[in-house]
């Protein structure tokens, strides 16, 4: 690497931290009181990653996704998941015209950033409609394989799994998701400049911040970002303390856990943690980084057995015991 090509990627760095400062002020016009929750939405966004956004319904999922949309000058389609969505209501389907010929009329997972609404209101095979899409970023069709155009992300949202009329997500789709974020309720003085802006005739508006070409400029350079062997090693050995069998395994996770980490969750938290290095103003991850982003990569992965059920102990509270 030259002199003056390490001089303009921390150039490119120093433009990506003003850059993230300003989307978070755009974004926090609207979305009050949630710095942490578009923090992970958009590290997910400049990893490559896609988020599962978790909360009962009236927490500004929705809304969120919008506003991020909005700051971005992308394409952008809701996706409304109700228990009767078929896969072809998501991918598209080939249709017969006029001069006897089939042709594929694309659905709308054809955008840049999608917003899979409530998909756990789908049954599974629906659900299986957008994995070829998020893992491979292409759509097959009667045999016809149809690239998605590049940025490419699904935001998602969930209600808890407990609500009545939805369909677990299966471990594979899980997966296939960089972080599951969890929003909570907004605290007092938050709600009450929530109600405040939503209930007068103000109207806020969000102005454009990037566009598809520097985002992905932007995602490109967070794949150089170094990272120190340490940081590398916290990473993997974090995700194997996860699974039961390993040696590496701490008693509690023998104790409570089903199923541990797969390798994506080793690459979700070194990429992610880059990625929250340079939004704070760093040229490199630490162990810190990585632990800022531990619960939301590794939540979704991890499977309880039936004695922490039984025991009330949850995922978060072991990850807490591995940090």
């Amino acid at each position: 690497m030259t002199d003056a090509t390490l001089k303009s990627d921390i150039e490119s760095i120093d433009a990506l931290t003003a850059k993230y400062k300003e989307l978070a002020s755009e974004i926090g016009k609207i979305i009050i009181g949630q710095d942490a929750i578009v923090k992970s939405v958009l590290i997910s966004i400049f990893s490559r990653g896609h988020s599962l956004l978790i909360g009962v319904p009236g927490l500004a999922k929705t809304l969120l996704v919008h506003t991020i949309a909005s700051a971005l000058d992308l394409k952008f389609n809701r996706i409304q998941f109700t228990p009767d969505l078929m896969p072809s209501d998501i991918t598209g389907s080939e249709i017969l015209d006029e001069r006897k010929e089939f042709r594929f009329i694309r659905g709308p997972v054809f955008a840049n950033i999608i917003l899979a609404d409530e998909i756990n209101r789908t049954p599974p095979k629906t659900q299986a409609a957008l994995l070829e899409a998020m893992q491979e970023k292409s759509v097959t069709v009667g045999g016809q394989m149809h690239t998605l155009e590049d940025p490419f992300f699904v935001l998602a949202t969930q209600n808890p799994i407990e609500q009545e009329g939805t369909y677990p997500l299966p471990e594979a789709q899980l997966d296939r998701f960089m972080f599951n974020i969890v929003l909570d309720y907004p605290r007092y003085e938050d709600e009450l400049q929530i109600v405040k802006n939503t209930t007068s005739d103000t109207n806020i508006s969000v102005k454009k911040v990037l566009t598809a070409a520097e985002i992905i400029h932007f995602q490109n350079l967070i794949r150089k970002v170094p990272v120190a062997d340490n940081v590398l090693e916290y990473a993997v050995k974090l995700t194997a303390k996860t699974r039961p069998a390993s040696p590496m395994a701490p008693q509690i996770v023998k104790d409570y856990i089903e199923w541990g980490a797969g390798p994506r969750a080793s690459q979700n938290l070194t990429v992610g943690a880059k990625c929250h290095a340079v939004f704070n103003g760093k040229y490199s991850p630490d162990i810190e980084d990585v632990q800022a982003i531990a619960h939301a990569v590794l939540r979704h992965r991890i499977v309880k057995n039936y004695k922490a059920e039984a025991e009330g102990i949850s995922v978060d509270d072991i990850i807490n015991k591995l940090l």
